[in-house]
């Protein structure tokens, strides 16, 4: 077999939402560039698919001066003397005709054949196989590396080792599971793999680069990001957030996830209502009971007037050169009735007095703004959320059309014989205009406008419905399944939380704080040193003195009463040959004392850590590690079809599926 060149190799790595695809290995190996979504929809014929919703929009064929046809509303033209508008509506009807476009941003009638890993329509799930593989176009020769989700059978395997041979005719197939390729991106032989996807998290644990069987937890229901976004929709129902707001709300950084038992911040005070409007006007308490009343004079001010916030001898600064009134200070009450504007004046004076508190209001909002924006959002009681809402164009037109309409409606009389005549000419040009309107709409379909909303506590519940707990119980059950005693520490030392469901702010540290007030112990307990030892050994003492130390015992001597002699002939003869009985009581001895030794604490933990990401690929630590599957998957096809040449049986070549068939694929997967 010719060898592979770099450039040939192809990746697909399906999942339940997004689907990555790459042709060619780069020098550095980037993130996928090929992103396409897990979805078909049915085509007009019966068993075919289409990777975009198609729609049918109805154009209008006329005549150009030349004879020759052309599509556009533009280039109907209202001829005079042929009837009315709707005559000529009609005619234009009749022209028109059908024609087909794509709408890329239209998830109506989509089918999704991925459902948390599984594969729940074959055929649509082929048809996007086939879409990625001809998008990318790649040559003849191309091997294919399909990075496989933990839940796939071994009859899956079959199915899709069949479909790629028999479909492109590949020369080398090669199947990898995801959480093994995730260990070839962390360049580690013992891991554990936290795959926190859409609506499941998958749990496998990895020995020596061996995917264990038994300490495996696939496709756990209600423990991905789905279940995060119903949670905040739960919460913010009331207050009219969709699913897609929720949606924006948990990718935005101001939703967290705190870790267990962090204190929420305090939420802002209400503001206090006023229990006797006379007394607070009079002497600034807001309430009925003791100490509510303000002491003015406690704080070096004058006492109240009887005008609301003016004290007395305050300056009347508004009143100077007013209606001739002198500014002396004091209020005259009888010149203000004596001239006949006592109404006005004191509109004025509320309007001077709404002024003012809206002024100390928003100072003291501004000031509050300040103080919370250098807070940490942990520490933030409430928060601005700016999400993008999608709406259609007509109705963003329609709504502009009808502010437009209603502004110069108002105060208007009734139409005049000039407007009643010019109708028809501004009837007919509406229409044209909408036409014009409707191919743009056709053309762009919808838009997105920018809105904001408060957020309050509720952002930190995100993860609150116990998803947090079942993943950790999860994978406490997987460790303690591996059979390999010994590795159950470097498991728990080689945490991996990888899926795009744990971009969630938080969402790690939340996770290792669970794991570790759930299941780890201190290392200084009393007693883990006296399980570990046997119980013919001392506890042992902070001096040392009763620290166990292993000692050569004897040979036992027989009880009283049996004869030494039948005694020494009855264990001389279960010696082997060549080994005296003293050689015999030493190897007894090692036995037994080999046996009471651990390597570890099997049950539960001493430490649990969260393996540190690999620096030397600088495009994914500014990406993120949580798609680590493909950069693994870029790493195994390197070796596999490139550096090995199949001489390690890493993948399936074309001659091997003639001999063995589909079921081959179980002696040559990864």
């Amino acid at each position: 077999m010719p060898p592979f060149k770099d450039e040939h190799v192809l990746i697909i790595s399906p999942g339940s939402q997004t689907t990555l695809a790459q042709l060619g290995l780069p020098e550095s190996f980037t993130p996928a560039r090929l992103r396409v979504s897990t979805r078909m929809f049915p085509a007009e014929k019966p068993g075919e698919w289409e990777p975009m919703k198609v729609r049918e929009k109805r154009v209008t064929k006329a005549a150009n001066s030349n004879g020759a046809k052309g599509h556009g509303l533009e280039d109907a033209v209202m001829v005079e003397g042929d009837g009315t508008i709707e005559a000529q509506e009609q005619k234009l009807d009749r022209e028109k005709e059908i024609v087909y476009e794509e709408d890329p941003t239209s998830d109506e009638g989509a089918e999704y054949p991925l459902v948390e890993g599984r594969v729940i329509n074959w055929p649509c799930f082929f048809a996007l196989l086939t879409h990625v593989y001809n998008t990318l176009s790649p040559p003849f020769h191309t091997p294919i590396l399909v990075i496989s989700q933990p839940c796939w059978t071994a009859q899956d395997h079959e199915i899709l080792t069949q479909f790629f041979f028999e479909k492109f005719k590949t020369p080398a197939f090669c199947l990898m599971d995801s959480a093994l390729a995730v260990s070839y991106a962390y360049a580690t032989p013992n891991a554990t793999v936290v795959d926190v996807g859409l609506g499941k998290c998958d749990i496998s644990t990895i020995s020596e680069h061996i995917l264990s069987e038994l300490g495996k937890a696939s496709a756990l229901p209600g423990c991905g990001g789905e279940t995060i976004t119903q949670r905040l929709l739960s919460l913010l129902s009331d207050r009219g957030f969709s699913h897609e707001m929720c949606e924006q709300l948990k990718k935005n950084p101001i939703c967290e996830v705190l870790p267990p038992g962090t204190e929420l911040p305090a939420d802002s005070k209400p503001e206090e209502t006023i229990a006797n409007p006379a007394a607070a006007a009079s002497t600034g308490a807001t309430g009925t009971g003791e100490g509510q009343r303000e002491i003015v004079a406690a704080r070096g001010g004058a006492p109240r007037g009887l005008l609301g916030d003016a004290d007395v001898g305050d300056v009347d600064q508004d009143r100077e050169g007013k209606d001739g009134e002198d500014d002396e200070g004091v209020l005259d009450v009888a010149t203000i009735v004596a001239s006949g504007k006592t109404s006005e004046f004191l509109a004025r004076k509320e309007k001077e007095k709404a002024e003012k508190a809206a002024a100390r209001k928003n100072a003291a909002d501004v000031a509050a703004a300040a103080k919370q924006a250098k807070l940490p959002n942990a520490k933030r009681a409430r928060a601005m959320f700016q999400y993008h809402e999608r709406r259609p164009l007509e109705e963003l037109e329609s709504s502009a059309k009808q502010t437009v309409n209603g502004g110069i409606g108002e105060g208007s009389s009734k139409p005049t014989a000039e407007e009643t005549a010019g109708s028809a000419e501004a009837a007919a040009a509406a229409r044209k205009e909408e036409r014009r309107e409707e191919r743009r709409r056709n053309r762009e379909g919808t838009a997105y406008i920018k809105k904001e909303v408060e957020v309050g506590l509720e952002r930190f519940e995100a993860a609150s419905g116990g998803i947090l707990e079942r993943i950790a119980d999860s994978i406490h059950q997987c460790i303690l399944s591996v059979p390999e005693v010994n590795k159950r520490s470097e498991l728990w030392d080689s945490l991996i939380i990888v899926g795009n469901g744990s971009k969630v702010k938080g969402f790690k540290e939340a996770l290792l704080a669970t794991l570790n007030a759930r299941y780890l112990i201190s290392p200084n307990s009393a007693t883990i040193f006296t399980s570990e030892l046997p119980s013919t050994f001392t506890t042992p003492v902070a001096t040392g003195a009763n620290t166990p130390q292993p000692q050569m015992h004897h040979p036992s001597h027989p009880p009283s009463g049996v004869n030494p002699l039948l005694h020494a002939a009855t264990t001389a003869s279960l010696a082997p040959p060549g080994h005296s009985q003293q050689q015999l009581h030493m190897q007894q001895y090692q036995q037994q004392f080999q046996s009471h030794q651990h390597s570890s604490h099997a049950q539960t933990p001493t430490s649990i850590k969260v393996l540190k990401a690999p620096e030397y690929f600088p495009e994914w630590k500014e990406f993120g590690m949580e798609e680590a599957s493909f950069l693994g998957a870029q790493v195994a096809a390197k070796v596999v079809f490139v550096v090995d040449q199949g001489l390690s049986k890493g993948f399936m070549s074309r001659t091997e599926y003639n001999e063995l068939g589909p079921s081959g694929i179980h002696e040559s997967c990864i």
